[in-house]
């Protein structure tokens, strides 16, 4: 089964989600510009909300990070191990599996950011305290730098050398303590969200879950905030701005698409159904209450959605975004929210006129407006807890008949 999220969201003057000069995000829809909010920072807002209101166990949360040495370094210094010896056992045992780590201004860190559940963090900690002397041995102090072998004229990888050098048994264990796709994941965000590691592939995850770039329902225009501060002991005669500047915003209503495959997600979590259920619940919580932080601290764009819908089906996907090809204005006494729900409604309506509701098995709408709904109105609950309560016991009830 796929359980599908569409999700209308508001949001007041903010630039959420910049690009690399500052800009917020923003692109071209149906032929005019939008305003644009990356997949990625949603999901990063997501992963931050199963953490921060604790919807889901930190001890099924991963950690995406280049600094693993230090982490797990001061994990053994915690256990008696000296810090500078713990962290070139840590590098031993990543090159023994390919996983290549530098220093970078004072710091260890991996090539690339890895993505690891706290139970293969904690498994690779264990590892490093067990074979100890094996790995401390492979990698003696001068061969620690690769830039200290340059410049003694060494030309073999110190890396390399490391890979080499490290007991095949330990390099063995390594492999097995980063749980791939073939043993599965006890970490929700992991499982949902998959992961690739260059040099392991067949340690990867294929994502349970698929997240949109949201995009506005209506078309933008860039605006500029003209901002001035004043020196507090600035002499009283001493008349001027000590700093000015701009800052870009917009103000617009988001349409975001998310789904998630519920078998691939049990697949990840290694047929774990519980933590798929509570996964699949805190997917649905974190996605409606997550907010990007992007300048928050000067604009306070803190707006939840004004409407959810929530949708199971057997097989088929289907993102609502055309439905706002057109881009969306106020009418009348109608706000652009408001007629921005009209116009994903009529667009439902089209979809299962043309494709039928066969694969459907149910939808479900928690919105803050009152009318405006046709072709979903009989999908209408009351809140949020009564379209997640309604979700999660299609669920069950889908695995139940599979299971007969």
């Amino acid at each position: 089964m796929i359980l599908e999220l569409h999700i209308l969201q508001n949001f007041a003057p903010s630039n959420l989600n910049r690009d690399d000069t500052g800009s917020p995000k923003d692109c071209e829809f149906g032929g005019h510009r939008r305003a644009r909010i990356s997949s990625q920072c949603f999901k990063r807002a997501i992963r931050q909300a199963f953490k921060n209101e604790r919807l889901i166990d930190e001890a099924n949360l991963a950690s995406r990070t280049k600094r693993l040495v230090g982490q797990i370094a001061s994990q053994l210094k915690e256990k008696g191990k000296n810090e500078d010896e713990a962290k070139r056992v840590v590098e031993a045992l990543l090159g023994g599996v390919s996983l290549k780590a530098k220093e970078e201004k004072g710091e260890i860190k991996t090539q690339y950011l890895l993505f690891l559940g706290a139970d293969e963090i904690a498994e690779v900690a264990d590892l490093c305290n067990k074979h100890w002397d094996a790995l401390l041995a492979v990698v003696p102090a001068e061969v620690a730098s690769e830039e200290q072998n340059v410049r003694k004229g060494k030309t073999k990888d110190a890396k390399k050398a490391a890979k080499d050098a490290a007991p095949p048994e330990v390099s063995k264990a390594m492999l097995e303590a980063l749980r791939g796709g073939k043993k599965g994941a006890n970490a929700a965000d992991l499982a949902l969200f998959g992961r690739m590691l260059a040099d392991l592939p067949d340690k990867n995850f294929y994502a349970a879950s698929q997240v949109a770039h949201a995009i506005s329902t209506n078309k933008i225009n860039m605006e500029f905030d003209f901002y001035t501060a004043v020196d507090d002991l600035k002499p009283n005669d001493n008349q001027g701005s000590d700093m000015l500047g701009t800052v870009e915003f917009n103000s617009a209503c988001f349409y975001r698409y998310a789904n998630v495959d519920v078998e691939q997600l049990k697949k990840n979590l290694d047929g774990d159904v519980e933590l798929a259920s509570k996964t699949i619940e805190a997917f649905i919580r974190a996605a409606v209450t997550a907010v990007p932080i992007g300048k928050q601290n000067s604009m306070a764009a803190q707006n939840p959605p004004s409407f959810v819908l929530a949708v199971a089906r057997d097989a088929g996907l289907w993102s609502l975004a055309n439905a706002f090809v057109k881009p969306v204005r106020p009418k009348g006494e109608s706000d652009l929210v408001e007629e921005s729900i009209k116009a994903l409604d009529s667009y439902w309506g089209d979809l299962t006129g043309m494709y039928s509701k066969g694969q459907i098995k149910g939808a479900w709408v928690a919105s803050l407006a009152h009318d405006g709904l046709v072709n979903l109105k009989d999908a209408k609950v009351a809140n949020l807890a009564d379209l997640i309560g309604r979700v999660m016991n299609r669920l069950r009830e889908q695995s139940e008949e599979a299971q007969q």
